[in-house]
C-alpha cells in the first residue's frame, strides 16, 4: 500500500473543507429561500428551483466525499 505524500494530504484536506463549506452554505441558503418564499408568497416553481439547486449541491458533495474516501482507502 502506498502512503499519501504531505502535498496529497493537504489537497484532500482542502477538498474536505470545500465540501463542508458547500454543505453548510447550501443548507443555510436553502432554508433562507424557503423562509423568504413563504413570507413573500413566491410561486412554487421558484421554490422548487431552489430545492433542485440544493439537491444538485448535495449530490456534488456526496460525489466528492466518495472520491476523498476512495483516495484515503486506497492509500
Amino acid at each position: 500500500m502506498k502512503t499519501l505524500t504531505p502535498e496529497q494530504e493537504k489537497a484532500l484536506a482542502r477538498q474536505a473543507r470545500t465540501v463542508s463549506f458547500v454543505i453548510a452554505a447550501t443548507m443555510i441558503l436553502w432554508m433562507g429561500v424557503q423562509w423568504i418564499g413563504g413570507k413573500l408568497g413566491l410561486e412554487a416553481r421558484y421554490v422548487f428551483l431552489a430545492d433542485l439547486s440544493a439537491l444538485a449541491a448535495f449530490i456534488w458533495a456526496l460525489v466528492v466525499i466518495y472520491q476523498i474516501w476512495r483516495k484515503r482507502r486506497n492509500n
